[in-house]
Parts: C-alpha cells; sequence; structure tokens
C-alpha cells in the first residue's frame, strides 16, 4: 500500500489526532522520555500503531537533511480531493465558502506555510494544478505542521477550467496580482469567494487573471517590489476572516 513519510512532532501528532491510518512510528532512543514525543506514543499505542524506539542515526537516514524531531510516522498516502468534495463543506458547516486557488506555487515551504494558514483562516478547500506546481510531499506535510490533515487538497488538469466550476457553483473569484485594480481590503470577501494566488515568479496567468471577477493588490510602501506568496494568503485569508466575523458582514459580491 502506498505510504507517506511523515517527520516531525506536529505533523505526526496532528495526524494521530485526525485518525489518519499509520503503520508505525520510529522514535529516537535519544529523546524517547521528552514529553512531546510521549503524548505521541501514547495515542500511536491508543490507535494500535507499531511503536519502535531506536538510534536517531536510523531516522536520519530515513529522512536524510530533514528536522524530523526525533519522530517519523509511515502513514497512509494522503489522497486528494474532488471540486464536488470541497463544494459541499460550507453547507455541513453552515458558513458562506471560502477557497483557495493556487496558480502554480512551486516551492514546497510555501505551499505548507500557505496550507498551514488556510487551516488556521477556515478554508474549505485548496486547489492546485497538476502541472508546474508542487503536490503534497513530505516536505509539504512538514511545512504545514499538521494542517495538511484538516485542509483538503484539490489537484485539477486546469485552473481555469476548475474556477468557471467554482463560478457556476454561485462563488466569486478574486486574484491577488501587483497590477490589480483595486486594493484587497475594498472587496467584499464575506460571501462565497475564491481567493486566487499566483506563482512565486510569474504571478497569476494571464488567462486565469481574465477569469477572475475582481483583480486586486495589496499596497506596498517599502523599497521591495513584491511579497512572498505565503505572505500575501495570510493577508488575504485573514481580511476574508475579518470580514466574515464583523458583526454586520456583507454577503454580496459588491464593491464596498
Amino acid at each position: 500500500m502506498p505510504s507517506d513519510k511523515l517527520f516531525g512532532i506536529n505533523p505526526v501528532l496532528e495526524a494521530l489526532r485526525a485518525g489518519r491510518p499509520i503503520q508505525r512510528l520510529l522514535i529516537a532512543q535519544e529523546r524517547k522520555k521528552d514529553r512531546s514525543l510521549q503524548a505521541i506514543v501514547d495515542l500511536a499505542r491508543k490507535a494500535g500503531v507499531e511503536v519502535r524506539t531506536t538510534a536517531r542515526s536510523a531516522l536520519d537516514r530515513e529522512a536524510p537533511g530533514a528536522v524530523h524531531q526525533g519522530v517519523i510516522a509511515f502513514a497512509a498516502a494522503r489522497g486528494y480531493a474532488s471540486l464536488d468534495d470541497i463544494l459541499a463543506i460550507p453547507a455541513q458547516k453552515s458558513e458562506a465558502g471560502l477557497y483557495l486557488v493556487l496558480d502554480g506555487v512551486e516551492d514546497p515551504r510555501n505551499l505548507g506555510a500557505i496550507l498551514r494558514t488556510a487551516e488556521t483562516a477556515g478554508v474549505h478547500g485548496v486547489i492546485i494544478p497538476e502541472r508546474r506546481a508542487a503536490g503534497l510531499t513530505e516536505a509539504v506535510a512538514k511545512s504545514a505542521a499538521g494542517a495538511l490533515e484538516y485542509v483538503p487538497v484539490v489537484k485539477v488538469v486546469n485552473i481555469v477550467s476548475a474556477l468557471e466550476e467554482l463560478k457556476k457553483a454561485g462563488l466569486w473569484v478574486v486574484g491577488a496580482d501587483a497590477e490589480g485594480g483595486r486594493l484587497f481590503w475594498d472587496v467584499d470577501l464575506a460571501g462565497p469567494t475564491v481567493i486566487v494566488l499566483g506563482g512565486e515568479d510569474r504571478g497569476v496567468r494571464r488567462l486565469v487573471r481574465e477569469t477572475c471577477d475582481h483583480v486586486v493588490s495589496l499596497p506596498l510602501r517599502g523599497q521591495v517590489s513584491s511579497l512572498n506568496v505565503s505572505v500575501v494568503a495570510g493577508v488575504m485569508l485573514y481580511e476574508a476572516l475579518r470580514q466574515r466575523s464583523s458583526k454586520t458582514p456583507r454577503h454580496s459580491p459588491a464593491i464596498y
């Protein structure tokens, strides 16, 4: 059976808490008495997971160059969700849909950081392209610090087609781009919304940008001309969360 290798305290702990099937757990002999690792061991044993204690060097060989913090889990491979899967989530939670589309984020650390932010902001699903983009790798899981267990990720062949499907489902699409005509806080993000972010080098591609209902930008006051995509994700998602948390949220797609 295909498996994922999870390393690091938070990714392994959240996988156990989420009930993800785990075949076995490796714990570094040198750290077996650490309180944080003991909590992982206790959860694993309650779930019937095989726990092995071994030399740290064995973990180093399993995860070369990684910061494994003395724990590695061999878990069932993480699958991708479908558009239908994530479109059903808002109704189950009685919430307005909030989705994130990443148009070619290639750095696994950026993708992991974005997934972590998406989970904390209550995003109902993240959509990524099949080509020229990072997928759900071990490095992404580590960077996401456990958030991957809770945020469904959809992989699609064509981002534009996916956006059209989301628009048919009643969502408004807001792209973030340096050339955006409005500032991000001037657009209503309280209703059913898809936020689109571009890749590290090329930003949002032209056809994707043209599919957006609104294209917004973030104000830059310093000498540096751009922000990391994971930072943009945090700013945009938490503006959406702020608007949704307001006592008088706007539920129409209108511009303020």
